[in-house]
């Protein structure tokens, strides 16, 4: 982070106290997306372990009481097809959101290439005015 003097102008405050604020937020943003990316991995570990659990659970109920665990083969079919369209459909809108953030970023990046630009003009406007 640099050093600033503290500056009585409002612009140049301004100006300094912006640059402090960004400064942090690029150091403490890259932190809070690995806390966020380790707690979701967390999150899926929990629950594929809680599945696996409970569908070991209930087969050892089943084999132990002499419950038939068959599926048949209309519903075997039906669940093998409903999971392959919810695996394509996750796939698909993961697709979709990964092309809207990169349209979203590219957009910003334009936006930022061209502030200057926004500024220079509403400078312009303004001084054909006073």
């Amino acid at each position: 982070m640099s050093t600033q003097t503290p500056s009585s102008d409002v612009y140049s405050m301004t100006k300094q106290n912006v640059q402090k604020y960004f400064e942090n937020i690029s150091k403490i943003t890259p932190q809070y997306f690995q806390s966020i990316t380790h707690l979701q991995e967390e999150c899926m570990k929990a629950c594929e372990k809680t599945i696996n659990a409970s569908v070991a659970m209930t087969q050892e109920i089943a084999k132990k009481t002499g419950i038939t665990s068959e599926v048949p083969s209309a519903a075997r079919t039906a669940f093998v097809d409903a999971n392959k369209q919810i695996v394509q459909a996750s796939t698909v809108q993961n697709q979709f959101v990964k092309t809207t953030i990169d349209a979203t970023v590219q957009n910003i990046k334009t936006f930022n290439d061209n502030v200057n630009a926004f500024a220079d003009l509403n400078k312009s406007i303004i001084q054909s005015w006073i």
